[in-house]
């Protein structure tokens, strides 16, 4: 990304974090910290529908796509974002195994933002050291 980050960026950063500070969405984190699935059968098996896990799933996987939006649209600049954002990458990074079912599912373009920042969060990860994500990828995935 070209661009100078500004104080709007950084605003807009913040914002970002002070939700993730609210009950539910604590409440929503620290449930998915635990979510492991590697097929969509064992997605809805974790993630009934109508289920508080459920819930806690949509709110998190929406939250961070919405957020990478922000950057995919060019509101928010992309490597300021990365300096902080890690969290993104830890939960694409548990999902990611059951996004091409649930494309089929939902949409082509379900969670793709998400994906589009996680893919420079990991070009970012691996530089210096080509196996960093993989690592990473081991100790979230277990």
């Amino acid at each position: 990304m070209d661009k100078q980050a500004t104080y709007d960026d950084v605003n807009l950063i913040i914002k970002l974090y002070e939700v993730r500070r609210e009950e539910r969405m604590r409440k929503a984190r620290a449930w998915f910290f635990g979510y492991k699935a590697n097929t969509l059968a064992e997605h809805q098996a974790l993630c009934a529908p109508g289920t508080d896990a459920e819930a806690s799933f949509r709110m998190l996987t929406t939250y961070w796509d919405m957020a990478a939006s922000f950057i995919t649209s060019g509101v928010l600049h992309q490597e300021l974002f990365l300096e902080s954002g890690g969290e993104l990458l830890f939960v694409w990074t548990k999902v990611e195994p059951v996004v091409p079912e649930m494309r089929k599912l939902f949409s082509a373009r379900y969670m793709s933002n998400m994906e589009s920042v996680a893919k420079a969060a990991i070009d970012r990860m691996n530089q210096g050291n080509p196996k960093a994500y993989a690592q990473f990828q081991a100790r979230v995935r277990g």
